[in-house]
């Protein structure tokens, strides 16, 4: 899929951003996951001054979905301020992996530039229920 494709999510993300709640690192992102029904659910990034229960826009945006009942999805765009591209971060990646599994990620910076990135790509060794699975010792 091209960029060009993914236009109407990006513009969703983009129109997210615009609600971050961002009064300390001044980094506003907006994220916009589309559920395999084609809804589309937003999320911002939430920050609170002891950092640590800040909340990242791409899990606000599965965490709504999650919350309206969808359980598979076949997209999420990301669309921060900056010049460069900014993927999801550790956490998130985890959550995204988890919860939407090997999507396409569609990362759009300032200038309306997008680059779309398989989740395996940002995310090749992932922790998931394969990494509980315990084998037994034999006696």
């Amino acid at each position: 899929m091209s960029s060009d494709e993914h236009r109407d999510l990006i513009a969703a993300a983009k129109g997210a951003r615009e609600f971050a709640v961002a009064p300390f690192s001044m980094f506003r992102v907006g994220a916009a996951v589309e559920s395999d029904d084609q809804r589309i659910f937003t999320g911002c990034n939430v920050e609170n001054a002891t950092y640590g229960l800040t909340v990242c826009a791409e899990r606000v945006s599965i965490w709504k979905a999650i919350s309206e009942g969808a359980r598979s999805f076949n997209r999420l765009a990301v669309v921060s301020d900056a010049a460069d591209f900014t993927p999801p971060c550790g956490a998130c990646r985890q959550i995204i992996w988890e919860l939407c599994g090997d999507i396409p990620i569609i990362l759009a910076n300032a200038r309306g530039d997008a680059q779309v990135l398989q989740m395996s790509k940002l995310y090749p060794h992932p922790f998931d229920s394969r990494s509980l699975k315990v084998r037994k010792k034999k006696p």
